[in-house]
């Protein structure tokens, strides 16, 4: 069973998949510091210097002078600041995802189309699995090589 893991471990899919869970960790916590750091405090100054992180909502009816102070005193919130911040988070790190992998794919060669399974009758043009000898519907022989309108 030791051997069985250690080439699950070791094989290509498995250590690239690590790889990409550890870069993905990293990239996150980057999207979060700029959107946080950078990108929200800006927005909430043009709104009128606020601060997404203290936006909440008390749900147990005593005041708090800060989400902060809320939640040091136990009390229920309904923290949507914090869930602002966190769509916004999502938004940036799913169009650097995209732009990535539509990078990827430029990079990669295009793919050979597959060569169809069937062919066309070349007497009737029922469509025919590309083996057969004898058409379905009209029950023509067939040539071995028979010309193929759709390849």
């Amino acid at each position: 069973m030791l051997k069985e893991f250690r080439r699950f471990a070791l094989r290509g899919n498995a250590a690239d998949l690590a790889v990409g869970i550890i870069l993905g960790s990293a990239f996150t916590r980057i999207v979060n510091s700029l959107v946080s750091d950078v990108l929200m405090p800006p927005i909430g100054l043009v709104l009128g210097r606020v601060d997404f992180g203290e936006l909440y909502l008390n749900l147990s009816g005593e005041a708090y002078a800060s989400l902060s102070q809320a939640t040091a005193a136990g009390a229920a919130t309904d923290n949507y600041g914090l869930f602002l911040t966190a769509v916004v988070e999502f938004l940036f790190v799913a169009g650097a995802v995209f732009l990535l992998v539509k990078g990827i794919n430029r990079l990669q060669p295009a793919a050979e189309p597959e060569k169809p399974d069937t062919r066309d009758c070349p007497y009737c043009l029922w469509t025919i699995p590309r083996k057969a000898r004898r058409c379905a519907f009209c029950t023509a022989r067939l040539p071995a090589s028979a010309p193929t309108a759709r390849a």
